[in-house]
């Protein structure tokens, strides 16, 4: 699946997903339909709309396949039966959620204090093979830049 959403914003929320292959984004439109990229997630990753899922309140945000993609899907029901009869997932998913918020939260001090060369530079550094799946266009909604900057970036790079 390319292009095709996992969620849109208002849908019910009742599964995450593990990216076997390819590569999801998770974003919101603002009131002029601009994309603000949230995340993404490659192979081994883990994605959803958390606090949706939590909160079994509706999807703030859509998760659409960025190229062809697999995944698997678990619901928050099958996940706490799966924790609760086998501790040594439930310690996976402990471990796995807390690299996922380290990585949020470099994320967002990241956009508080970086300037757009350092974001980008962060990013290339720890994440190269994004910029080989992902269009430049979301990886400049991603970095909070336009395209043009992002495409001035990559050119002094090379």
């Amino acid at each position: 699946m390319k292009k095709q959403f996992l969620l849109q914003e208002g849908d019910p929320v009742t599964q995450e997903y593990f990216v076997v292959k390819g590569c999801l984004k998770s974003y919101v439109l603002d009131s002029e339909d601009r994309s603000h990229i949230m995340q993404f997630a490659l192979p081994d990753w883990w994605i959803s709309d958390y606090q949706a899922l939590v909160t079994q309140s509706p999807s703030s945000m859509f998760l659409e396949a960025v190229v062809p993609t697999q995944v698997l899907c678990i619901t928050r029901e099958d996940k706490e039966r799966l924790c609760a009869e086998m501790h040594k997932m439930e310690h996976f998913f402990r471990i796995k959620n807390a690299y996922g918020y380290i990585g949020l939260q470099r994320r967002i001090l990241s956009m508080l204090t970086g300037s757009a060369k350092e974001r980008y530079e962060q990013l290339l550094q720890q994440y190269p093979d994004l910029f080989q799946v992902v269009p430049k266009q979301d990886l400049a909604a991603f970095l909070g830049v336009s395209r043009e900057t992002l495409s001035r970036l990559y050119s002094k790079n090379k």
